[in-house]
């Protein structure tokens, strides 16, 4: 940098602040004391010539000039985690660190015993994974290789689609021993307890696409974490959305409306300029294979139990759904 212009730590803490909203968290989370973040708060704004936070009884309130600061920051420390990454082993070394993003579940429940099986063999390779519902940009380095369930659209990438995921509905054994197993969609409102997310309309979307209108309301469970929703099924509070691979673990789950499908392709993405980097090209390769037979691995159904008499059994069959936009 030149002399005058602010030094990277200086975005650091502005960046940690952004992220916290307050001195003291920002603290914690550099691993610093708090009266340093203030002081290089204080340094940032006066280099810079400007306000980036106004003092308030609950924190910091960042200006609008520090919201516009924000993604130049986002860029230099995305450039910064980069820059390590790159010089941690020679390009054609199977060593070295590769940063892997993906969703919430798929980092949670199925990447682990993939990456294990890559450490095998190749024990020297050191993985950073990022479960996150929030895309990652790849052309500004944010992650090395990606795993997402909608294709990529920017240029510049380098992507293989490894198949095609089927997601259903399910429920544990036990709710549908409780409850009387739905026979259709229109079983399903308003008798039965229904997993869905509190923000995002992807399963509503989904229902209504197949044949069935809902609305937040007739969800007796709400979520945005696909975790907790999964979590949410597995514990009985009633039938969501599930991964058929998933679904048999740790306790099989039963399928509810089998005919009732969705599909979501799985994309490996990479960065066309990381083809060249050998740890990068082995663990997209490494995910393209194993995510592959992921997709083709087909859940052993468990029949669903019989449903008793009443509404929930009402006439009708459910039509497979169009692609749904989950992340799960």
């Amino acid at each position: 940098m030149s002399p005058g212009e602010p030094s990277w730590d200086l975005y650091g803490a502005f960046l940690a602040v952004m992220r916290t909203g307050s001195l003291s968290a920002a603290a914690r989370a550099l691993g610093v004391a708090q009266p340093t973040v203030r002081r290089q708060i204080e340094q940032l704004e006066a280099q810079l010539g400007v306000v980036l936070f106004t003092r308030a009884p609950n924190g910091l309130v960042p200006t609008e000039l520090a919201l516009a600061t924000l993604p130049y920051a986002e860029s230099i420390a995305a450039s910064a985690r980069a820059l390590v990454r790159a010089v941690s082993s020679p390009a054609d070394a199977d060593r070295g660190t590769v940063r892997v993003t993906c969703s919430e579940v798929v980092g949670a429940e199925v990447l682990p015993p993939m990456l294990a099986a890559l450490r095998v063999a190749h024990p020297r390779l050191q993985i950073e994974l990022v479960a996150t519902n929030r895309t990652e940009d790849l052309l500004r380095r944010d992650a090395d290789v990606a795993v997402r369930m909608a294709e990529p659209t920017q240029a510049g990438l380098v992507r293989r689609c490894a198949g095609r995921v089927e997601l259903g509905l399910f429920a544990t054994k036990a709710y549908l021993a409780a409850h009387a197993a739905p026979t259709s969609l229109a079983g399903l409102v308003p008798h039965h307890a229904l997993i869905g997310a509190d923000g995002s309309r992807a399963i509503i979307d989904a229902l209504a696409a197949a044949g069935l209108a809902t609305t937040p309301r007739d969800y007796a469970f709400r979520s945005d974490s696909d975790i907790a929703k999964l979590a949410a099924v597995r514990a009985g509070l009633g039938i969501g959305v599930c991964q058929l691979p998933l679904s048999r673990r740790p306790v099989p789950l039963v399928r509810v409306l089998p005919a009732l499908a969705f599909h979501l392709p799985v994309w490996v993405v990479m960065h066309e300029d990381l083809r060249a980097v050998r740890r990068v090209r082995l663990v997209f390769e490494h995910l393209v294979a194993q995510l592959g037979a992921y997709a083709t691995t087909q859940a052993r159904e468990t029949q669903p139990v019989a449903a008793k008499a009443g509404p929930a059994g009402a006439r009708g069959r459910p039509r497979a759904g169009r692609a749904a936009r989950t992340r799960s």
